[in-house]
């Protein structure tokens, strides 16, 4: 099954997700289950440089988070209003597409990005404090309030705040797809995911947190870094 096919498929689940399961959980589950070993390791590993030295590499960065937004985007307005069969051309048309704009658009793209990371940090409080998932697009919009604002006045924020959300993402997903591989620690994991509400958004901010602080030491301990 190829990438694309694979992208369809979870933006259509995630779509027919039910009321009562607001938050895909099963879904993101299943994801960072069907990693290999080899993939955990991969992700851990490009997950570390994100978080530490995102403010480095934040522009390739850019480019690749839009490429993919748009790559998503190409598929599902394909399969809509085209047909599945195009599923790949209209994938490849969004990538180019919106990786080429992101070049001239820098900071405003760093910015939107910077206000997408306050949206996930935002809802993963709301869901690990276990307030209603039917309005968790309210805590999503307080997120992007926020992190947007901050984005547009303080830039370097942004390009730590993104940067760092995204490196904690990929490690904390290598890191479950590993423990899920051994028997030992299967259903441990597991069961943490599905019952204990706080376990991923914790897992998921305190690496961001640490990145950014990291990457804050480093910044001002750079004389040659600009934006």
């Amino acid at each position: 099954m190829d990438g694309v096919t694979i992208l369809a498929e979870t933006a259509e689940t995630t779509t027919h997700t039910s009321p009562s399961e607001v938050v895909p959980i099963d879904v993101i589950w299943a994801q960072i289950t069907s990693l290999g070993f080899l993939e955990a390791l991969t992700f851990i590993s490009f997950g570390v440089v994100c978080l530490f030295y995102g403010w480095r590499v934040f522009k390739i960065l850019v480019i690749i988070s839009f490429g993919l937004l748009g790559l998503i985007l190409g598929v599902m307005v394909s399969e809509k209003f085209i047909g599945e069969q195009h599923q790949l051309v209209g994938g490849l048309i969004g990538l180019g597409l919106m990786a080429f704009l992101s070049v001239p658009l820098m900071r405003w793209a760093v910015s939107i990005l910077g206000a997408i990371a306050g949206a996930v940090l935002a809802s993963g409080v709301w869901y690990a404090c276990e307030l209603n998932e039917e309005y968790i697009l309210a805590g999503a919009i307080i997120g992007i309030v926020a992190g947007g604002m901050i984005s547009f006045i303080v830039f370097k924020i942004a390009v730590m705040l993104f940067s760092s959300l995204g490196g904690s993402g990929l490690v904390v997903a290598g890191v479950l797809a590993i423990l899920y591989q051994y028997p030992q620690t299967t259903s441990q994991v597991e069961e943490m995911v599905f019952t204990a509400k706080w376990f991923l958004p914790a897992a998921l901010v305190a690496p961001t947190l640490a990145g950014m602080l990291v990457q804050n030491k480093f910044v001002k301990g750079s004389q040659e870094w600009s934006v």
